[in-house]
């Protein structure tokens, strides 16, 4: 099974403008994120798909491959699925740009998930230590069910706790995915649904349209740099890996 991961690369960003160029350590963000999903070992391509030329060189600088888009997209998955309609590749999986510090053990694990023929579409979920985090809207939530297929995301705390003498188990749901190909060029193929509108969560189209979502567990702790204040967690963590 030939496996791409395609790391969407959009130069505009709302909260934090031209992020994926920011300097981390030395090199781009976009640079690390790619450098790191490279190091994993788990691909048999890694490539970058961006519509800007700045994030294009950075890539090539590191000697590696760029796909440049040649549309407008609203979403990351339109983005790699221009991409992946001309690979030739069995699975793709989905490399959020803005997270510069890859797992294998994660990686690795979802890839496997499609050992199972039922499996069309996966992706990765963490279990919520600090409960005030399930308030926060900005981090999405996920439930599944004994098979660890998702039953549902949302910005809001699921399950709501009604009965005090329950403890559930949190998970937020991490926004790497792996794609059989045919379904990502169906999947980006329709048009938005009803409670993807709603949530503001795109994976819910595919809940909506009747396709199981796999969900994997990891320990791996992604730092996603969506605001300023995230690049200074980045550093930190960073210089944890690699002590002067």
């Amino acid at each position: 099974m030939k496996t791409v991961a395609l790391i969407p690369a959009r130069f505009g960003a709302t909260r934090f403008p031209a992020k994926l160029l920011v300097d981390l350590r030395g090199k781009p963000l976009i640079a690390r994120t790619y450098l790191s999903t490279l190091a994993t070992g788990v691909f048999d391509e890694v490539r970058v798909v961006t519509d800007h030329p700045d994030i294009a060189t950075a890539i090539e600088r590191e000697g590696g491959q760029v796909y440049r888009s040649l549309r407008e997209h609203e979403s990351g998955s339109d983005r790699i699925a221009e991409a992946a309609a001309s690979l030739d590749a069995d699975l793709i999986v989905n490399v959020q740009g803005d997270e510069p510090f890859q797992d294998k053990k994660s990686l690795s694990d979802l890839v496997a998930a499609f050992t199972d023929d039922r499996v069309s579409v996966a992706s990765l979920m963490a279990r919520i230590s600090d409960r005030d985090q399930v308030q926060n809207p900005n981090l999405v939530k996920v439930v599944t069910d004994a098979r660890n297929f998702a039953l549902y995301f949302s910005r809001s705390p699921i399950p709501y706790q009604r009965n005090e003498e329950c403890s559930p188990d949190y998970f937020r749901h991490i926004g790497i995915y792996a794609y059989k190909k045919a379904l990502l060029m169906k999947f980006t193929s329709w048009e938005k649904s009803a409670l993807e509108k709603v949530e503001m969560l795109e994976q819910l189209r595919l809940l909506e349209n009747g396709y199981a979502i796999k969900m994997v567990e990891t320990s791996h702790q992604a730092i996603a740099i969506d605001v300023p204040e995230d690049l200074e967690r980045a550093l930190r963590y960073y210089d944890s890996l690699n002590p002067s």
